[in-house]
């Protein structure tokens, strides 16, 4: 990577210090809990949900508000006032909706099928790992919290004579879009307990959730409906059946709370009992919900910040709850779990399988944070992979739910492979490692026959294809072709590096030459990348505005936001662009031109606009620091600090686009840190504005200590940047020289 000279220049400002003490394992923590709010992505298109879970559990307990369109995606959006359901599953900030599984409702006095609730928003609240909200229409307060695989609810009622609840299990998120249960075994085990296993279809072509649902108080009178009719009590013992099934239970008269305890699992209903038993024997709710506190706590203080804007407190420290929230475990606690194979499997001491992976969002920002905040559970989703590729044949790209979901570009899997690599964090057969990769990396028409009839079947596209056959993707014979290509360029330097690590030079070599085919697209006229038609020629017209969602050349935005995407190759990018001054044009037109999109169908991921830059959509997020491969880093600054400050707020709509698994996050707290790697697999980082005042990152080698002198809003320019006492001359650092420790020095200013 070609270094570049900062320019700096001066200010003044107090720098706040935190004052925490750390030894090299253990070290004081602060109460961060206060600053993270699980609202602020739940207006807008953040599509998060505010309900309580732990980092990374499986269990995501959340009331369900909104249960069709996009807006449903992760079953919650802020602007709602009624409650359909407490469900146990969610995904977070996605653009697809699933999940939703295992339903609750709480009501009193309603004389309906299915009864809704209705809220306040002034009666919400939460905070990582706790919720409540109170229910106006049936007088009740419901609190939640959760443990990793069980979900526990605490219901206080108006009126104990009316002691209601309805199990609902033909709720699913976005119905309307192709999701619909397909089969329920439910159990009447005794007067206060059910069990059963709920089958869906939807994103995830194949999920099952088994669950287990002990009350505090034994069961007066069951009702249950099947496809809205009431049926005899005799029936309601055992039920198999691919039909909708209701259950209203009312409880006996009683002035003290109904508590449910929710024990899920991904095998069968003795795992889910299993995992209740384990993680929550006892009924006692404030432990439960202490115990998440403290959890998360411990989890927010690995990075320790001082900010003198709460502001800053309050974006960073929600932000890093949200890289916590997935991938989520997908395995019971006696290790347990379904496969990619649809088979049940046993987790070999040391590793632990997890679900909800969003690589192409991911693989950006989220993964790489988690290389220096938590190396080991990095280095497991590697292995995770892995044993995916093992399971099913080709390494996941979205996998969801034991499901490949085949979303999104190219195979992005890859890039967290060879940043593990190149970060010494791999662990395993890199023999297979490049296996996988090589194998993943072409069209597979044996997985096209063994995915036949699936929704599985969209992971394999003709893109791969055309690109061994032809060197690049025909744009009038498969849509998205220009943003494939160069994706699948990096993942093919990627692949290259796999393969270099495991000793294989002939497929790193031949990598190396498939990582160059973005040239292809480098269109010397337009200045941009541009489609490329079966007889070589550019498509034309051309309309670099233009954007139609899942049908134009680009993914998700348009040639403006889809023509600076070579990280692994920037040196020689720039050299067949015509140099670092034609980059800094083209990143200044970015920047400065129209923000207006064109198109009928213009995809509604391009959010958060400057010029045709799109903070709201992954593929634009390291554009900003590719200013320091000009003369003009300052530039960046400038776009860095406004990103920060206007496309990141306190608000329920505070984040800019869809979160998509923590990637909007990531990018935050990396940024706020003052470093974004632009390219995973090169083990180095490149400097930005830091937003903070001091930092202190708990790392493998002790603590790695950020201290941001004469910081406030004016001073948005980097002045001098010093590592350990020594004064930078380029803007870049090392992943070693972070996570063994040590001193990063800013000094900021006014002017630039």
């Amino acid at each position: 990577m070609k270094r570049t000279t900062l320019l700096f220049s001066t200010a003044v400002f107090a720098l706040m210090l935190t004052g925490c003490k750390q030894a090299t394992t253990t070290y004081s923590q602060n109460d961060y809990l206060q600053y993270a709010d699980p609202f602020i992505g739940t207006g807008f298109h953040g599509h998060t949900f505010p309900g309580a879970t732990r980092p990374n559990a499986l269990v995501q307990l959340s009331p369900d508000t909104h249960l069709l369109g996009w807006e449903a995606s992760s079953g919650y959006h802020y602007d709602d006032d009624r409650i359909y359901g407490f469900s146990h599953t969610h995904l977070s900030g996605t653009g697809i909706g699933d999940l939703g599984d295992v339903a609750l409702l709480p009501y009193s006095g309603e004389d309906s099928i299915k009864p809704v609730a209705t809220f306040k928003k002034d009666t919400e609240k939460a905070t990582p790992g706790y919720y409540a909200v109170r229910l106006d229409n049936f007088g009740i307060n419901v609190e939640l919290t959760t443990t990793d695989r069980v979900g526990f609810h605490k219901y206080t009622y108006d009126n104990p004579k009316e002691r209601r609840v309805m199990l609902d299990l033909g709720h699913i998120l976005q119905p309307n879009w192709g999701h619909k249960v397909i089969g329920n075994q439910y159990l009447f085990v005794n007067d206060s307990t059910v069990e059963g296993t709920v089958k869906t279809q939807g994103w995830a072509h194949f999920h099952s959730v088994s669950y287990r649902i002990t009350f505090s108080e034994p069961i007066e009178t069951v009702y249950q409906y099947m496809d809205g009719k009431l049926r005899s009590d005799s029936l309601f013992i055992s039920v198999n059946t691919d039909k909708d099934l209701k259950f209203h239970y009312k409880f006996p008269e009683n002035n003290q709370p109904l508590y449910v305890k929710v024990g899920i699992s991904t095998v069968d209903t003795k795992g889910a009992a299993k995992n209740m038993s384990a993680e929550l024997p006892g009924w006692d709710f404030e432990k439960t919900r202490e115990e998440s506190a403290r959890i998360w706590n411990k989890a927010l203080n690995l990075i320790q910040i001082e900010s003198a804007d709460p502001k800053v407190l309050v974006n960073f420290y929600t932000a890093l709850y949200h890289t916590m929230i997935s991938p989520y475990v997908y395995q019971d606690v006696d290790g347990r779990y379904l496969g990619m194979d649809k088979q049940i499997h046993t987790a070999k001491p040391g590793y632990v399988n997890y679900s909800v992976f969003s690589l192409w969002d991911t693989f950006r920002a989220l993964h790489p944070l988690m290389t220096i905040i938590k190396p080991e559970l990095a280095s497991n989703w590697g292995n995770v992979l892995i044993q995916g590729y093992k399971e099913g044949g080709i390494l996941p790209k979205w996998p969801l739910a034991s499901s490949y979901t085949g979303c999104m570009v190219g195979y992005p899997a890859m890039s967290v492979l060879a940043d593990l690599i190149s970060k010494d964090l791999a662990e395993g057969d890199m023999s297979l490692w490049s296996e996988a990769a090589t194998r993943s990396s072409v069209y597979r028409p044996d997985l096209a026959e063994k995915f036949k009839g699936t929704r599985e079947l969209d992971l394999i596209t003709m893109h791969p294809y055309y690109k061994e056959k032809y060197g690049f993707v025909p744009a009038d014979s498969v849509p998205e072709s220009v943003s494939w290509a160069l994706e699948m360029a990096y993942y093919d330097w990627c692949v290259s590096q796999i393969a270099r690590k495991a000793g294989n030079m002939e497929i790193a070599n031949e990598y190396a030459k498939k990582a160059e085919y973005y040239k292809k697209y480098l269109d010397p006229e337009t200045k941009l990348m541009r489609g490329v038609m079966g007889d070589g020629s550019f498509r034309t017209p051309f309309n670099p505005r233009y954007s139609s969602h899942m049908k134009s050349d680009y993914t998700e935005g348009n040639a403006f936001q889809w023509s600076f995407f070579a990280p692994h190759d920037m040196d020689n990018f720039i050299n067949a662009i015509g140099g670092k001054k034609e980059l800094e044009m083209r990143l200044d037109t970015l920047f400065t031109t129209s923000s207006e999109i064109e198109g009928e169908e213009a995809s509604a991921d391009i959010t958060g606009l400057i010029g045709q830059y799109a903070h709201g959509n992954e593929p634009s997020h390291h554009m900003a620091y590719l200013y320091n491969w000009t003369d003009s880093p300052w530039k960046g600054q400038e776009y860095l600090d406004y990103i920060m400050r206007e496309f990141y707020t306190n608000e329920p709509g505070g984040i800019i686009g869809n979160e998509d698994c923590g990637q909007m996050s990531a990018w935050y707290i990396m940024s706020a840190l003052g470093f974004y790697q632009v390219c995973p697999g090169i083990p180095e980082y490149t400097l930005g504005r830091p937003m903070v005042d001091h930092a202190i990152i708990h790392v493998k080698g002790g603590e790695f200590e950020i201290v941001v002198k004469d910081n406030s809003p004016a001073n948005k320019y980097v002045k001098e940047v010093k590592l350990n006492g020594k004064v930078f001359d380029s803007p870049f650092i090392s992943h070693k020289d972070i996570v063994k420790g040590g001193k990063l020095e800013f000094t900021m200013s006014a002017t630039h």
